[in-house]
């Protein structure tokens, strides 16, 4: 993506997920945005985007971080919502039998301590693949991947959602269905 592409999409991703009130924009409770009321809200910001940018935007996020609605009218971020009035509506899903999380060595500690909590999201994020949670963590310092026991936790009541870029969500990992690597120092 273009540096234009991409401080587009920092800025949709600050916008649709954490903070529309910096624009007066208004999520519904599943966290769509007119697309209309965006772009007139960003413009008014400062921030001029046409909707053949955000098409572009959304259309070539390698990520998939954005939906538009069937209808064409509608935006919203797949998942990474910290607002606690968003619900994305996920219906339950039925995860794999591992999954993983990317985080850096430092939060390892934390992690053993108090399990994966979604901190300022809305829920935690894991993906169905070590390669993806490889790069998560990496974004973040020394990557280390953890392993899900995800069918245990489902087993004993535990929920996952699949956001529709793929991203499995929980509301916690406790510790117990967390598997730790040794780490070298």
């Amino acid at each position: 993506m273009s540096d234009n592409l991409v401080q587009t999409s920092k800025f949709l991703s600050l916008i649709l997920r954490h903070s529309p009130e910096k624009i007066g924009l208004a999520l519904d409770p599943h966290g769509w945005a007119d697309i209309g009321q965006l772009l007139v809200q960003s413009a008014r910001h400062g921030r001029r985007l046409s909707r053949e940018q955000l098409d572009e935007v959304v259309a070539r996020d390698s990520k998939t971080r954005y939906a538009i609605s069937g209808d064409g009218l509608r935006i919203r971020a797949n998942q990474g919502h910290s607002l606690a009035a968003v619900d994305i509506a996920l219906p339950p899903a039925t995860p794999p039998a591992v999954l993983y999380h990317g985080t850096a060595s430092r939060f390892v500690d934390a992690i053993r301590a108090g399990g994966l909590l979604p901190g300022s999201r809305n829920h935690v994020h894991l993906s169905s693949n070590r390669e993806t949670a490889v790069g998560v963590g990496a974004r973040h310092g020394k990557p280390v991947v953890l392993t899900v026991d995800a069918a245990a936790m489902q087993a004993q009541g535990h929920v996952f959602y699949l956001a529709d870029n793929g991203v499995w969500l929980a509301d916690a990992v406790p510790v117990a269905f967390i598997g730790f690597p040794c780490l070298v120092a």
